[in-house]
């Protein structure tokens, strides 16, 4: 980013790496993370625009460990495989104070782990030695990320998008929700910007052009990477946001999904990313898109 020319970026619209566990994320930890973003968010207030918006896609709810949290067991009855209750091993061991859990368990007709399990407890999301998750909203970082280098949160909106069904495991083994919604911070530069109902159709507008919730289908196969956004997503952004020539910025590429829905209206576009694969990869899917856009042209 430090070598695009400061104040042509029209808009930037991008999706961080989420602070997840995936492949590209290993040797990160919560603070580099935090690093990494406040420091993209810093170029920012460099390369974009007087009056420019830089959108940022991110999942509002980050998990991390950590160990100041207490490792309590949160109790599953329903996944109890043994009858066996909390209750059941106390009266037993106050009936047989020198029983030790093999001798307890025998008494019982349980695994020695059940008594373990019954007495001590466990964390639920990774054994009992393992540290608890903490989970901790995003935005208020973004903010101040943004406002300490000049940028603005103008806005909202939401991405409502299919259930998360990979993260179940939340789920099934504790009460927090499924994932249905990321949000998409809206950061201005100071400047004068245009406000021009034209860029849309009448029924862009008023189905989703002033709304705060976009209802937008998650992407069916993550096979080549493991998250993407759907075009849909980046061509609102663009359209919303911009005008044909104008400069749209990503600077975490991953498929290349934003540079695709610029090429396809008319946008200039810089992509960057730095993992070599994934960089191949976004090549790949724009030529294969700019290809079927020069079929339909010639059409």
């Amino acid at each position: 980013m430090r070598k695009i020319e400061p104040g042509t970026i029209s808009l930037s619209f991008w999706s961080p790496p989420y602070f997840l566990g995936k492949d590209y994320e290993k040797g990160e930890t919560f603070d580099s993370w935090q690093d990494l973003l406040r420091s993209i968010i810093t170029l920012h207030s460099i390369v974009l625009k007087p009056g420019a918006f830089m959108v940022i896609n991110i999942a509002d709810i980050l998990a991390f460990k950590d160990e100041t949290i207490p490792r309590i067991q949160a109790a599953n009855p329903s996944n109890h495989k043994s009858r066996v209750t909390r209750e059941m091993v106390l009266e037993a061991r106050a009936a047989n104070p020198n029983y030790n859990r093999y001798q307890l368990a025998n008494l019982l007709g349980c695994s020695e782990q059940t008594i373990d399990r019954r007495l001590n407890g466990n964390n639920i999301r990774g054994g009992k030695y393992q540290p608890q998750t903490r989970v901790k909203l995003v935005g208020s970082a973004l903010e101040d990320y943004g406002y300490s280098v000049g940028l603005y949160l103008y806005d909202k909106r939401v991405w409502k998008k299919d259930p998360a069904w990979a993260n179940s495991k939340w789920t099934t083994n504790t009460l927090k929700a499924v994932s249905e919604t990321e949000d998409l911070y809206v950061f201005w530069k100071p400047g004068e910007y245009s406000i021009n109902r034209a860029r849309l159709t009448s029924y862009e507008w008023k189905k989703w052009g002033y709304r705060q919730i976009w209802e937008i289908g998650s992407v069916r196969r993550n096979d080549d990477h493991p998250a993407k956004f759907p075009e849909e997503l980046a061509r609102r952004v663009i359209k919303l946001y911009t005008d044909p020539d104008d400069l749209v910025l990503d600077p975490f590429l991953g498929s290349g999904t934003t540079i695709i829905a610029a090429s396809r209206m008319k946008r200039r576009y810089i992509g960057i990313e730095r993992d070599v694969a994934y960089y191949n990869l976004a090549l790949k899917n724009l030529e294969k898109a700019n290809a079927q856009l020069s079929l339909f042209d010639q059409d």
